[in-house]
């Protein structure tokens, strides 16, 4: 089973945008939601976004909802985390797993990324 591969993070000023991008095995990707998630230091790791295997359901945690958006691309095995209005509290790596229906367990077996850095300044 191959790792997600996270990428696209970066230290951007705070109200500034980031896109990430996590390349999956069609393994993991096909038929799961998919999610992303952030772990902070000293704190848990927290999910942020997940969409719906055919993009058409998203949810968010309160704390990202109107400034950050899912997506998903079903021929890359791609998914993509656009944020916008960054603060300081966004800092984090971040990283993607196929979570259960609509929860934010992740599947059985999931292997973590080594995620992407973002850093809110």
């Amino acid at each position: 089973q191959v790792q997600p591969v996270e990428s696209g993070g970066g230290s951007v000023q705070a109200g500034g945008s980031l896109r990430l991008s996590c390349v999956i095995s069609k393994y993991i990707y096909s038929g799961n939601y998919m999610g992303w998630f952030r772990q902070a230091p000293g704190k848990e790791r927290e999910g942020v976004a997940r969409i719906s295997p055919t993009g058409g359901i998203t949810d968010y945690a309160d704390s990202v909802k109107g400034r950050f958006t899912i997506s998903r691309d079903n021929t890359k095995t791609t998914i993509y985390l656009q944020m916008r209005s960054l603060k300081p509290e966004d800092t984090a790596m971040y990283y993607c797993a196929a979570v259960m229906f609509r929860t934010w367990k992740t599947k059985p077996g999931t292997t973590w990324g080594r995620g992407t850095q973002v850093t809110v300044l």
